[in-house]
């Protein structure tokens, strides 16, 4: 007979006996093994193969909706659609047509924001350069009066005297008398000339 017989046995106390028939009980059990699960092998593939197609179909399906569905929203193949079909195309439409400009308001309020914020900016800047530009036109006339100017200082003329500063000499009475005739002389002819231009002759200096 072929018959292989292989036989494991474990007692209460967890010992362990075996008995092959065949002169391995190795090559018994991996035969066992390709005999039992090697038909359960072969079918796998086909199976993962099923699987695999009735995976696609449904993808395949749920494309062909989707595509339906987008012509329908451009307006397309409307033929087949009912009065309910078309009433809850047209709501879809509305509810996405609110949608889009309610995005889009919020997008240009956005812009707007921004646009104002710049402006500020700008504003704060323009005023910055105008107090700069203002003190700068203040700065550079008084530059220019004191490099023209120099370290000069100013003169001023003093006024000329009107009146001479001295007064005639009187007579000296202990002087010779013969002497008073020159002295009254001299008095006559310096009284004319301070009176003219109300200063000293040089000749008297």
């Amino acid at each position: 007979c072929d018959a292989e017989v292989a036989l494991i046995i474990f007692s209460n106390r967890g010992k362990l006996y075996e008995f092959s028939s065949s002169s391995s009980m190795q090559k018994t059990l991996e035969r066992y093994q390709r005999c039992s699960y090697g038909s359960l092998e072969a079918s796998q593939p086909v199976n993962d193969n099923q699987n695999g197609y009735h995976g696609y179909m449904r993808l395949k399906a749920r494309v062909e909706v989707l595509q339906q569905s987008q012509r329908n929203l451009l307006g397309e193949d409307l033929g087949p659609l009912n009065t309910k079909d078309l009433e809850q195309l047209e709501h879809q439409l509305e509810m996405s047509l609110k949608q889009i400009r309610s995005t889009k308001t919020q997008f240009m309020l956005d812009q707007l924001s921004d646009l104002q914020r710049r402006e500020q900016i700008l504003v704060e800047s323009n005023k910055s350069l105008r107090r700069k530009l203002d003190e700068s036109t203040v700065q550079i006339p008084l530059q220019l009066s004191w490099e023209a100017g120099g370290h000069t200082i100013p003169y001023n003329r003093l006024p000329v005297q009107s009146e001479g500063f001295f007064q005639p000499l009187g007579l000296n009475s202990t002087l010779p008398t013969g002497n008073n005739h020159v002295g009254s002389d001299e008095m006559n002819v310096a009284a004319p000339a301070q009176n003219v231009n109300g200063s000293i002759p040089g000749w008297m200096l």
